[in-house]
């Protein structure tokens, strides 16, 4: 299943954001590929600061993810430089698919 959703990254860490995602940490890459993650894109848009996430689901992967210890390194590492739960979980808003072309 597709999964979509929007993040707000805080002015001034685009340059930081696009650093620590290109210094995506293996343990966290293998945690969301074993999890059934696949095809994940993010896209940012530099006016609104609003970044937009599409990635491929299988099952439950989100909601298992979300109690493992990387995923909870990883938002604690994530929440100077984007809006956050008291989890440090990030502001996460699911976005409704309206069109889809294969």
């Amino acid at each position: 299943m597709r999964s979509a959703f929007k993040l707000k990254l805080f002015p001034g860490y685009i340059d930081e954001y696009k650093r620590r995602h290109d210094e995506l940490w293996p343990e966290l890459e293998e945690l969301l590929k074993s999890s059934g993650i696949s095809e994940y894109s993010i896209f940012l848009d530099e006016q609104s600061l609003d970044l937009f996430g599409v990635m491929n689901v299988e099952g439950t992967a989100r909601e298992q993810m979300s109690q493992h210890p990387v995923m909870k390194k990883w938002w604690a590492y994530m929440k100077d430089i984007m809006e956050t739960n008291p989890d440090n979980s990030p502001v996460s808003v699911p976005l409704q698919e309206v069109f889809y072309m294969k």
